[in-house]
């Protein structure tokens, strides 16, 4: 590990004061997705406070941030910090998981830490730390939720995230836990946790299906474009929606007891902070962080909603 502090905090004030740039030890790597949904803008609100709240307690820590808004921009902004800043390790969450993995790979074989948050890479073995929530366990929550509310069965559409591992490992969870439930899943199509993409899913499942008795929208995102969808459809009053990860928005609906929004599964967007923090740790540190961190999925309902409610949150 590389020798930290090695002048006293009124020479390291001394030298600032006369000018003299002190350059930073260690050189991280963000890279993540832009704030094109709710998730993904709490997201990048959680990552930047980390960063800032780090490089000042860490000055030897410097911090290259970048957001992107599709794979190829991600690609290249991982390309240029190799290039240009010669980084010692990279935080990424993937746009999506196939694009990202050989140049995260190239990262690693450079000799760099890799941190990889929720979407994980096509390919296992190549992060040194992985931070994600519990998609399995997301996936197996709704489920066991939809078999407790349909306790005789009925049919509901899907609605799924952008092509990723995770979005495979919760639409797995979600199957095993209805498996012989008597719940049909009628239609299963992308909708990439985009409201728009979503509005446009449903309005297709609406025109195909006659009956539908409710929706796995598997983000709140896209259950805002769904409920957009049935409400212009005007079949608000046919179906309820269950979508996940914890916005505002919808846990109001579900403290106050709306019928249409019964509940949410949480998958919290300051996973990027911890991410972080832990990656930091690293390097100032001498505590292991290798390997998987874990946060679990809740079920949230009117009885316990206030626990999760924030309403300064920008998510």
């Amino acid at each position: 590990m590389k020798m930290k502090h090695l002048f006293g905090a009124t020479a390291i004030a001394t030298l600032m004061a006369a000018g003299v740039a002190m350059a930073a030890d260690t050189i991280i790597g963000v890279s993540i997705p832009a704030a094109t949904h709710g998730w993904a803008g709490g997201m990048n609100f959680h990552a930047k406070e980390a960063i800032d709240r780090l490089e000042a307690t860490y000055p030897e820590l410097d911090f290259v941030l970048a957001t992107a808004s599709d794979p190829a921009k991600q690609v290249n902004d991982i390309e240029d910090m190799m290039a240009t800043r010669n980084i010692d390790a990279l935080v990424v969450l993937p746009f999506e998981s196939e694009p990202l993995t050989a140049p995260v790979k190239r990262v690693k074989d450079s000799g760099a830490w890799v941190t990889v948050i929720d979407r994980g890479l096509s390919e296992e073995g190549i992060e040194d730390l992985y931070v994600a929530g519990d998609n399995p366990g997301f996936g197996y929550t709704s489920g066991m939720f939809f078999k407790e509310m349909m306790p005789d069965g009925g049919k509901i559409v899907v609605l799924r995230g952008i092509p990723t591992t995770i979005d495979n490992e919760r639409v797995e969870g979600f199957q095993a836990a209805i498996e012989g439930s008597g719940i049909e899943i009628l239609g299963m199509e992308h909708g990439n946790w985009n409201r728009d993409d979503a509005f446009t899913v449903m309005q297709d499942f609406l025109s195909k299906y006659p009956e539908i008795d409710a929706v796995w929208a598997s983000d709140d995102d896209m259950a805002i474009g769904v409920l957009g969808a049935m409400k212009e459809a005007d079949r608000m009053d046919e179906m309820w929606v269950l979508g996940g990860a914890g916005m505002k928005e919808m846990i109001k609906r579900v403290a106050d007891g709306d019928a249409t929004i019964k509940a949410n599964v949480t998958y919290p967007p300051s996973m990027s902070a911890t991410a972080i923090e832990m990656t930091a740790l690293n390097f100032v540190s001498n505590a292991p962080v290798s390997g998987k961190f874990v946060i679990g999925s809740v079920l949230i309902t009117k009885e316990n909603a206030e626990k999760f409610y924030y309403p300064d949150s920008p998510f």
